[in-house]
C-alpha cells in the first residue's frame, strides 16, 4: 500500500485501488469487512504532492449503547498535502492553523497509502456509535439487550442521599 513517488514522471498521476479485507488488521475502534477502494488524483510540485480522493469501505464497529457489533459505510473524501520528511523541522511552539490539519510528511520517497485510508477510517467514525438511532441499550441491573427482549428487573437505585426523605414517606401516621 506504498506510493513511490520516485516512479512519478508527470504533474499529474490518477490511482485506482481494490484491497482486499484481509489486508487490513483489525483495529481497535473498527474492523474492515469488505473491500476496500481508493481513488486518487496526485499533483506533483517538485517535491511535495497533493492527493485528493476518496476511498469507500464497510466498516464493523460495536454499538456505543448496546454493544453489538453493526456495518457502517464510509464514503470519505480527502484533500492532503504531502511535504517531504526533511521539511518537518519542528519550529518550536505556535498555534496550529487550518494548512496544518492538511499536511503530511513523507520518508524516502514513498507515502504510505494504507495509513492514509486508515486515518480517513478513525476520522470517519462517530463519536459514539449507534446501530439505530433509537438503541435502547443494555439494563444496567442484568445486561439484557433491551432491543431482543425485556427484562424483569426493574431498576431499584435509590439515592443513599434522601433516605431521611424516603424514610417520612414510607413511615404510616
Amino acid at each position: 500500500m506504498l506510493l513511490d513517488v520516485s516512479r512519478m514522471t508527470g504533474v499529474r498521476d490518477r490511482i485506482e485501488r481494490e484491497y482486499e479485507r484481509s489486508a487490513w488488521a483489525p483495529a481497535g475502534d473498527y474492523a474492515v469487512t469488505s473491500r476496500v477502494r481508493l481513488a486518487v488524483d496526485v499533483h506533483k510540485d517538485r517535491d511535495r504532492f497533493r492527493l485528493a480522493g476518496r476511498v469507500e469501505a464497510t466498516l464493523e464497529v460495536v454499538c456505543g449503547r448496546c454493544l453489538e457489533p453493526f456495518a457502517l459505510p464510509v464514503d470519505a473524501t480527502f484533500d492532503l498535502r504531502y511535504l517531504p520528511h526533511a521539511e518537518n523541522t519542528g519550529e518550536g511552539e505556535r498555534e496550529v492553523e487550518e494548512d496544518d490539519l492538511d499536511t503530511a510528511f513523507y520518508r524516502d520517497q514513498v507515502i504510505d497509502l494504507g495509513e492514509l485510508m486508515r486515518e480517513q477510517f478513525l476520522l470517519a467514525l462517530p463519536m459514539k456509535p449507534l446501530c439505530r438511532e433509537g438503541c435502547k441499550g443494555l439494563c444496567p441491573v442484568c445486561g439484557t439487550n433491551l432491543n431482543d427482549a425485556r427484562c424483569q428487573c426493574g431498576p431499584q437505585w435509590a439515592d443513599p442521599r434522601l433516605a431521611g426523605l424516603r424514610a417520612l414517606l414510607d413511615r404510616k401516621d
